[in-house]
């Protein structure tokens, strides 16, 4: 087994890289995408280490991964190549699915999601944690109230997954809906 370190530095080069070649930024911001990567896997650092069993190499790289497939060039093959099957599918199980309708993308994902192990289900709470961040200027107040509504969805879909995670993501959620007025 990959040590966190050696499974942190392999995989934040490798996406950091990937979103860096599109000059890919955190949405409403100057800062480059992966500062968005390095908050979600810091999310899982913590959790990891309050969660009993939990496989910390293997969600640390799907933390700093989540993004490159629906973002960016990358491949399945490559991702597979590079840090193997478990890897790839979890990639892939937290990339929305274009095919679809707007509306069922999360459904899809989240019942993808579902299928795979805790360390998955714990990188998409960390990344909506993440992303309730201050709405960017731009939204209306009915697109901050469905990006709410969205985490709610998570967070009820995702329970049982990570204690720590669901409580910190309840936290945020409560925090954000002071944005949308809620």
């Amino acid at each position: 087994m990959i040590d966190v370190q050696q499974a942190y530095q392999q995989a934040i080069t490798f996406a950091a890289a990937k979103h860096a070649a599109i000059n890919q930024l955190i949405p409403g911001t100057n800062l480059p995408y992966v500062v968005h990567i390095s908050n979600v896997a810091m999310e899982i650092l913590i959790a990891g280490a309050v969660t009993p069993g939990f496989n910390l190499s293997f969600a640390v790289q799907v933390a700093l991964l989540h993004d490159v497939l629906e973002d960016t060039d990358t491949t399945f093959e490559e991702v597979e190549h590079t840090f193997g099957r478990d890897v790839a599918d979890a990639v892939t199980a937290l990339t929305k699915n274009d095919a679809l309708d707007k509306a069922e993308k999360m459904a899809d994902s989240l019942t993808r999601i579902k299928a795979l192990s805790c360390e998955v289900w714990s990188v998409k709470l960390a990344d909506r944690i993440t992303n309730l961040q201050k709405p960017p200027a731009h939204w209306s107040i009915s697109k901050i109230r469905e990006y709410k509504s969205e985490a709610d969805i998570i967070l009820q879909t995702l329970a049982g997954g990570n204690t720590y995670l669901e409580n910190r993501l309840k936290i945020k959620i409560a925090a954000y809906a002071l944005h949308a007025g809620a």
